[in-house]
């Protein structure tokens, strides 16, 4: 489920981005940048995007965690009474999941940037 949000939520704003570029798209390939060039700045930047979104996950999450662990939160069980609710992160699972957000943003940049990269110049500078 993560991978498929972390998908969708990537391809959504980099699909977008290439969209709202055109212009400037078609200006850098005119000039002559190669499209290998154009395809990575895009695939930079979903990668950017991975790593931010990551880590402010986690420390979202360390955060979520410190103040569940910090309220002493207490609940019943069958028999058992005034169990104490204690959150415990593996940092195993952090680096795990955080590289996983990272590598499902760069393949979910791949298809806007072969788009943008793909791009005819004259057709990019004509874009209203």
């Amino acid at each position: 489920m993560l991978i498929a949000i972390v998908l969708i939520s990537i391809m959504n704003v980099m699909i977008m981005a290439v969209y709202e570029r055109i212009r400037e798209i078609g200006t850098i390939a005119a000039i002559g940048t190669l499209p290998g060039r154009i395809l990575s700045l895009f695939v930079i930047e979903g990668f950017c995007l991975g790593v931010v979104g990551a880590v402010i996950g986690v420390l979202a999450g360390l955060a979520i965690n410190a103040v569940i662990n910090a309220s002493k939160i207490t609940f019943n069980f069958g028999q058992q009474k005034g169990l104490l609710l204690q959150a415990d992160i593996d940092p195993a699972n952090i680096l795990v999941i955080s590289a996983t957000v990272v590598i499902v943003s760069v393949i979910a940049s791949l298809q806007p940037a072969f788009k943008a990269s793909r791009m005819e110049p004259i057709k990019a500078l004509r874009h209203v």
